[in-house]
């Protein structure tokens, strides 16, 4: 039976500090995700500092990460929230917890819909992609237990989700992914991947809303071409 191993509440006299330090990283990858859209940051240097700004304790240092990146043009923000939605109550219990299978297939799931608290995916010669950009949250941890044999699943994650991951892989890939603050909201949803992939793999990608798949390679494919550019550029100065 899954255990309910959610962080412990924060005492009164941390819950503002907590508090605090979720609002500010919730504005400062907002500010952050205005910069990567515009091509002032490169997606390894945004991945970095979105980290630092999940899992930093003290605001002060989350505020440092915008410190040396320069004014946009325009006050508005292009980018659309990276903050997920949180249901402020569970759906009906019977959907507290939730199985998908994928079996000589795929599944495709996106849009606006609900997490329950509980997930399971099982891929055996198949796949599955989850886009949670568009879904509804509830409260806390949504844990999320998957097993690929033979397939792969493939998880879409807005900047503003807290990520924890960690599995096991017999020839094939889990990433072991650590982006969340040791104290967290409790308020706030923490996405929590756990599993097995047995020639297969399981992979969580970092998109901005609205960012196509086809957008996301195109951008990829721009900045590979611009440091091999730049990798020239230094070889010839060597």
């Amino acid at each position: 039976m899954p255990t309910d191993d959610r962080p412990p509440n924060p005492t009164p006299g941390d819950r503002a500090l907590v508090r605090r330090a979720q609002e500010t990283r919730e504005r400062v990858i907002a500010r952050l995700s205005d910069h990567f859209a515009h091509d002032a940051l490169d997606v390894d240097e945004f991945e970095r500092r979105v980290t630092v700004a999940q899992t930093a304790e003290n605001p002060a240092d989350i505020e440092a990460l915008l410190a040396d990146l320069p004014a946009l043009a325009g006050a508005g923000a292009s980018v659309p929230a990276v903050v997920p939605t949180v249901v402020p109550a569970l759906v009906p219990a019977e959907r507290d917890r939730d199985t998908l299978y994928a079996i000589f297939g795929g599944i495709d799931r996106r849009g606006t819909w609900t997490l329950p608290r509980q997930m399971k995916i099982v891929a055996v010669f198949g796949g599955a992609h989850l886009d949670l950009r568009e879904a509804r949250f509830p409260p806390g941890v949504v844990e999320l237990d998957v097993t690929a044999v033979m397939g792969g699943i493939e998880i879409v994650v807005p900047p503003g989700l807290a990520v924890q991951m960690h599995g096991s892989a017999i020839m094939g890939g889990f990433q072991d992914i650590n982006r969340a603050p040791a104290n967290p909201d409790p308020d706030a949803p923490l996405l929590r991947v756990r599993g097995l992939t047995m020639m297969g793999g399981v992979h969580v990608s970092m998109r901005l809303p609205g960012e196509s798949e086809r957008s996301a390679a195109r951008r990829e494919r721009r900045e590979l071409r611009e440091e091999k550019r730049a990798q020239r550029l230094l070889d010839r100065q060597r």
